[in-house]
């Protein structure tokens, strides 16, 4: 065996995402493995650069992990031809400059999205690393996850017939940060930052549906801010001018119509954080972040209403849990894994900035149906 280093440069490491998902469950869960196999007897070995603007947190990080390389400097990161790869999980509105500057450096892009605050920024991106060359991925971790693989299993094989509509929800109560801490950052809640919602999750919407169900051709969305006031990380109370629930409607090709809600001013009563029902003409299923249950055509018992007796059946029950029949990886990892194949093995890979930018067309044309008022046409984008 031949073991090869990746010197990636990870830019936000000091984020909640950016440290647990990106850097200790793929990054360092690798090199715990042993390096990446690429199967040829070469084994990659990444070795990241924790880059970001606190020197203090990146030490304090790279301590802890016995990690040796930090960095404040970006440009003299990229200017480095050690470096392979640039990682960015940083706040969005820091996100694009950034990626712009590693693609000029030749660097091969792997990053959260949304990519870019707008569209012609997004878009930008994936032409200037079509045209430099570089090899580029977009963090779309929510079909790598165990219920929308089993889901995915399930669509493949046909179970659900002609599938007919998808209903998802998500969120959960994040406490205003009075009397309790908030768990999201409050650059989440002010609109001039890059926070809201939608600009967070209609993106993970687009590739879900697209994935598993269809393009995306239109959205009918409502994104409002249910919780005006919220109190930030040193206590001091702040106007929340961002979106923190929104409610869409996206037709999809081929007929199917989803219905997502999101909110961060909800709290949960179902088994996941995040849940969708797809209902088909032979099958309906309801998958969260882990399981996926089913209920066939010839299974489906016959409901009557009757509003004056209670209810002498259990639904729940009536349902029967798809088993895994495999071993999950932590999704995030699991699509590292594919995207340094893809770099270093030329391995086939489709989630690039192309991707990318639809989730945040999708995000774009959301806020546009809420402020005006009507259902918008998703038109596709190239390069």
């Amino acid at each position: 065996m031949t073991r090869k280093t990746v010197r990636i440069a990870t830019n936000g490491v000091t984020g909640r995402m950016g440290y647990r998902q990106h850097l200790v469950r793929s990054i360092l869960a690798l090199r715990e493995q042993g390096g990446l196999d690429l199967g040829d007897g070469t084994v990659l070995w990444p070795e990241p650069i924790l880059l970001g603007r606190r020197e203090h947190a990146l030490r304090e990080i790279a301590g802890r992990h016995g990690l040796d390389h930090v960095s404040t400097d970006l440009d003299a990161v990229l200017a480095d031809p050690s470096v392979d790869i640039y990682f960015d999980a940083q706040v969005t509105s820091a996100r694009e400059e950034a990626i712009a500057k590693a693609i000029a450096a030749g660097k091969h892009i792997y990053t959260e999205k949304p990519t870019a605050t707008g569209l012609d920024g997004a878009l930008g991106l994936a032409r200037l690393a079509h045209d430099k060359g570089v090899k580029h991925g977009v963090v779309q971790d929510k079909i790598f996850l165990p219920g929308l693989l089993k889901l995915k299993r399930l669509i493949d094989g046909g179970f659900f017939g002609r599938i007919l509509s998808v209903r998802g929800e998500f969120g959960y109560w994040v406490f205003e940060g009075d009397w309790q801490p908030a768990q999201r950052p409050s650059w989440n809640y002010r609109a001039q930052d890059g926070g809201g919602i939608v600009v967070d999750m209609f993106p993970h919407w687009e590739y879900v549906l697209h994935e598993l169900f269809g393009r995306v051709t239109s959205v009918q969305a409502l994104a409002t801010t249910h919780i005006p006031q919220r109190w930030d990380e040193q206590g001091k109370p702040y106007d929340a001018t961002a979106d923190d629930a929104a409610y869409g409607i996206f037709e999809l090709e081929g007929g199917a119509v989803a219905q997502i809600n999101s909110s961060w001013a909800v709290r949960v009563h179902r088994d996941e954080l995040v849940e969708f029902q797809v209902d088909g003409t032979e099958g309906s299923a309801v998958a969260g972040l882990r399981s996926c249950r089913v209920q066939h055509r010839s299974a489906t018992p016959k409901p009557v209403w009757n509003p004056d007796i209670p209810a002498t059946e259990v639904f729940r029950d009536q349902w029967q849990e798809v088993p895994d029949n495999t071993e999950f990886d932590n999704g995030f990892k699991a699509q590292w894994e594919l995207f340094l194949k893809h770099v270093y093995a030329d391995a086939p890979y489709h989630w690039d900035l192309l991707a990318g930018a639809r989730g945040v067309q999708l995000a774009e044309l959301g806020l546009r149906s809420s402020a005006e008022g009507r259902r918008v046409d998703v038109p596709e984008i190239s390069l």
